[in-house]
């Protein structure tokens, strides 16, 4: 009787999150987004990198329903969201930061974040923010992400970091599933950076997919399970993040080498 070798176990494929079909968008004669066709895996971290101009913000937006694609479509956790508004796409389980900060700069810090889970008109949600869970969510998440001690504080006169976190804990109030984070570190101070990098690390440890646009490839690394590169709007390579960062087409797109 011979002996045989044990079989290597297989391995499942990952459950795909996000996913784009020929995803296409152009200004005038710019094709900012050409045919991107991506998976973004369920519950891992996900990073989008590219050369700056590689249409990764654009492909934000087109995913996200900020402005609409010329083509293609967008499927999350199997249904269709091509072309919905972005309160649709928040619905859905999406929710997302932007390269700039988008806070209301003369609103105090735990106004911000109960502007984010009350419908309506500003001034109605201003005066119906008196709701004890809220209230009490709101406190929870500035203190984990460290600038609970600023609640009272205008938005504006927090620095550009805590602005940054101020950002992610407005996007958290609404529990999303997936979280697409557009340059998180751009700006920011080293310390923030970190603690940054460790709530997506605990988030991520909680179930929260994360789909993160970012240049610094050190974080970038560290962070990520799978990461996407494009170069002119299209991917062209995709995998661990031992595996990217030797990939020779992805040397040429960022070196010319």
């Amino acid at each position: 009787m011979t002996a045989t070798s044990p079989q290597p176990e297989a391995v499942a494929p990952a459950e795909v999150s996000l996913a784009t079909d020929g995803l296409r968008k152009a200004f005038g004669g710019v094709q900012a987004v050409d045919g991107a066709s991506v998976r973004f895996h369920h519950g891992k971290v996900n990073a989008l990198i590219g050369p700056n101009g590689s249409g990764k913000t654009t492909f934000f937006n087109c995913v996200t329903g900020m402005i609409q694609p010329d083509e293609g479509t967008v499927t999350y956790r199997g249904r269709d969201i091509t072309r919905k508004p972005p309160h649709r796409v928040a619905r859905a389980g999406i929710g997302r930061s932007f390269q700039l900060c988008r806070i209301f700069p003369r609103m105090t810090v735990m106004e911000n974040l109960l502007v984010a889970v009350r419908p309506g008109s500003l001034g109605r949600q201003l005066r119906s923010a008196q709701d004890r869970a809220d209230m009490e969510r709101a406190r929870g998440l500035l203190a984990r992400v460290g600038i609970d001690h600023l609640e009272h504080a205008e938005a504006r006169d927090l620095s550009y970091g805590q602005q940054k976190l101020l950002e992610l804990a407005g996007v958290l109030m609404a529990d999303p599933e997936t979280i697409m984070l557009d340059e998180p570190a751009g700006g920011v101070n080293p310390a923030l950076i970190d603690r940054i990098a460790n709530l997506v690390r605990s988030l991520n440890a909680e179930g929260k997919t994360f789909i993160v646009v970012e240049h610094n490839m050190d974080l970038v690394m560290s962070l990520s399970d799978h990461v996407v590169v494009f170069d002119r709007g299209r991917q062209i390579c995709e995998g661990a993040p031992s595996v990217v960062q030797n990939d020779p087409r992805v040397l040429e797109a960022y070196l010319g080498v």
